[in-house]
């Protein structure tokens, strides 16, 4: 089977190679998985370059999330042969491969009628996403929620997350195309940030009260200027850093509106908790089941194109996922 495999540290379209590999043989407690498609995410870019916090040995095949039917399963799996599923590979043997061995823990059902790519899509969006509006910050009906970067793929499962808990969305996106895909998810108001002052917005949007949860993946300036605009006794939720700077949080600013910064790492969550990441997978599975939410693909490259599609992703000019396909 091929895979793709970095075996030095650089750019992706430079150090990414498509080798022929032996076909994993999945051991106990593993399945062995014929893979449709993988999401393409950013933590990937990070791996190629060796600036994740995670550095896994040389060789490595990034990919973290991928949807395919079970091919084979290892001792003491019951989990039957020819099921679709997702799952989250673990390094050094990531996801960007023709097959897959993955531990049985790491495996979640899919229904048949979600496509290839949606389900490629949907975990880590939707997970973080889940994770952060209701264990961490307990979004609650008729709060407001404000989300940054509401047209990527963690924004737009933020914003039809919050729209199913029934709070007001405000949404922030750079160009009038990314503005219109927040309207189209969902959201009450969607801000270009570009043309725009959104903190100003929110105020007047909000009677001056600021927004409950403010959902932020960018950092930087705009977590900045987020302060400027969050609740009396709101939750600021730290998604990550895609702005490129780490803001500094002052903590008498915090002290003096009552509001809280959450930090959201869901893959340290998903390793401590693994229950609660399928009690909410089933409640996950359940939403897209009844239309409520649904994810975002941007955009399909084959299998052979990876180094063209994590270019793209790094380019910005993306919107939803970029996926991966058999």
């Amino acid at each position: 089977m091929r895979a793709w495999v970095v075996h030095q540290l650089g750019n992706p379209e430079e150090v990414l190679r498509l080798e022929e590999r032996p076909a994993p043989v999945p051991q106990a407690g593993e399945v062995l998985i014929d893979v449709e498609a993988a999401g393409v995410n950013f933590l990937d870019l990070l791996l190629c370059a060796g600036t994740y916090q995670e550095k896994p040995p040389l060789p490595f095949t990034p990919g973290a999330e991928v949807t395919g039917r079970i091919r084979a399963s290892g001792e003491g799996v019951d989990l039957p042969v020819g099921n679709r599923v997702i799952a989250l590979p673990a390094l050094p043997e990531g996801g960007y491969a023709e097959q897959i061995k993955v531990p049985a823990d790491r495996v979640y059902p899919v229904p048949e009628s979600m496509p290839p790519a949606e389900a490629a899509a949907f975990f880590i969006s939707f997970h973080t996403a889940q994770y952060a509006l209701h264990r961490l910050a307990r979004l609650q009906r008729g709060e407001v929620l404000l989300v940054h970067a509401g047209a990527g793929g963690v924004g737009s499962a933020a914003i039809q997350l919050g729209k199913a808990a029934g709070a007001g969305v405000i949404a922030t996106a750079g160009g009038r195309e990314k503005v219109n895909i927040c309207r189209e998810l969902g959201a009450d108001l969607a801000i270009d940030y570009r043309e725009h002052d959104f903190v100003e917005a929110v105020k007047m949007a909000t009677q001056g009260k600021g927004a409950n949860v403010i959902f932020d993946p960018v950092g930087g300036d705009v977590f900045d200027q987020s302060r400027r605009c969050i609740a009396f006794e709101g939750r600021i939720l730290v998604v990550g850093f895609a702005g490129g700077r780490i803001a500094q949080a002052p903590t008498n600013h915090a002290l003096v509106k009552n509001y809280a910064i959450w930090g959201v790492h869901w893959g340290l969550f998903q390793r401590l908790f693994p229950e609660a990441v399928r009690e909410a997978h089933r409640d996950l599975i359940a939403l897209y089941q009844q239309g409520s939410i649904r994810p975002l693909v941007h955009h399909r490259f084959p299998f052979e194109q990876l180094p063209a599609a994590l270019a793209r992703l790094a380019s910005r000019r993306t919107w939803g996922k970029v996926v991966l396909e058999r």
